[in-house]
């Protein structure tokens, strides 16, 4: 068996050949990984270097310090992810990763979330891409890359084929880039996730979502769409119901944070009377009410056969809506996740959920209510599961994939990463 490199001896070497102070954060995480035992296996390991751990003191990483661990890891051919989220990296620091994809032949997962890495920055990772052929999964969540930054990755998309999963949500992107990314993925055939949340849109007319709208009439590979915060309306949700009566690859569709009401949920209601192949839906932070979950609960108990999750969490449900939801659980074995937290829980409400839980139709780590008595009455606390809890942020103990947490891995994954 061949000896890996210990990367922290590279690390301190490297440091003194281009006369930079080490790292002591990064120090520490390359002295891990050689310690690792997955190493010693044919699976690649991931570094994280991520600016926001509480568990130990961190230096953050700046593009000096980028500069010098790309050249360690340029030959690490075993480092297959690396997690940089929450540093301190700018356009100079997306220059030196830039020439790393350039050069590398073994990363597949690079996480550069909550950067200070602008449009130009944004620029020379997007044509990087141009030419990388092993990146799997790239998170550019939170870095202001704007509409300019945006629209080198709608590019990218139109001439790499490799990239599976792309995040560019909270990236200020806006109309021109929707449009140009949804055009893309019209012909693109390999990428299977993509996460476009919180655009700037300056419009009402809920012309993206008609542009998305007609991309999901062509796409056949697209497994799973996040289009949070998108001012969506009824009238959005209309045109992506029509799309997907002719789209039969998406699996996980994120309305959530919209301003869907109980109009534009019948529309979803109808969908899922026909769709065959959605397994989650969220619709967490709209304003479906009691009528918009009826709609949901005659759709699921008497025709879908396939939505195994749904999130209604804060959607100003009472409890004839609540009980509609779980009283179709009970005829639909094939729906598992239920998130209810936020709405109007009445007595009605409380011993429904109370009968699904303790017959075990319900399991307590597929919702996120647990049940506790006070004074003979059985009332509903918050449990911290969901769908993708852990996406802005890690627990600082316990498992980072937790699939209470995060049920969306469980039932729909297309990358083991968040």
């Amino acid at each position: 068996m061949s000896v890996r490199p210990d990367l922290h001896q590279h690390y301190v070497r490297a440091c003194q050949s281009l006369g930079q102070p080490e790292n002591p954060f990064i120090a520490h995480v390359l002295q891990e990984a050689n310690k690792n035992d997955k190493i010693r296996g044919t699976k690649g390991i991931t570094l994280k270097i991520a600016g926001n751990n509480h568990l130990m003191p961190v230096q953050r990483v700046t593009d000096d310090d980028l500069q010098v661990l790309a050249s360690v890891l340029c030959n690490a051919v075993f480092v297959t992810g690396l997690d940089l989220r929450c540093n301190v990296l700018t356009d100079a620091g997306a220059k030196h990763m830039a020439t790393f994809l350039q050069e590398n032949s073994t990363l597949q997962y690079l996480n550069l979330m909550f950067n200070d890495i602008g449009t130009s920055g944004a620029e020379l990772i997007a044509r990087a891409l141009h030419r990388n052929e092993t990146l799997v999964y790239l998170r550019m969540t939170g870095n202001k890359i704007g509409d300019k930054g945006g629209m080198f990755f709608a590019s990218m998309l139109q001439i790499n084929s490799t990239l599976e999963k792309l995040d560019l949500g909270d990236c200020d992107i806006g109309t021109q880039c929707l449009i140009a990314i949804t055009t893309a993925l019209t012909q693109n055939k390999s990428v299977k996730a993509i996460n476009l949340n919180r655009p700037l849109l300056y419009s009402q007319e809920e012309e993206t979502t008609v542009h998305v709208a007609l991309m999901l009439k062509n796409n056949s590979s697209l497994v799973e769409l996040h289009l949070c915060k998108h001012e969506m309306k009824n009238f959005g949700v209309e045109r992506l119901c029509e799309a997907l009566n002719e789209n039969s690859s998406l699996r996980y569709l994120d309305l959530s944070c919209n301003k869907i009401t109980r109009d534009g949920v019948k529309f979803l209601g109808e969908l899922l009377k026909r769709n065959q192949t959605l397994q989650i839906l969220d619709l967490s932070a709209n304003r479906i009410e009691d009528d918009g979950a009826i709609y949901l609960s005659e759709a699921l108990a008497l025709y879908n056969r396939t939505l195994q999750a749904l999130s209604v969490v804060s959607n100003n449900i009472s409890g004839k809506g609540l009980v509609a939801l779980s009283d179709a659980m009970k005829t639909n074995v094939e729906l598992s996740y239920l998130y209810i937290w936020g709405n109007k829980f009445d007595e009605a409400t409380c011993m429904a959920f109370s009968e699904l839980i303790q017959t075990g139709r319900l399991r307590p780590n597929c919702t996120d209510v647990e049940l506790y008595e006070v004074d003979g009455h059985v009332r509903l606390a918050e449990l911290s599961h969901g769908l993708k809890k852990h996406y802005y942020w890690t627990p600082s103990c316990g498992e980072v994939t937790s699939k209470d947490a995060n049920a969306s891995l469980a039932i729909a994954a297309v990358s083991e990463y968040l």
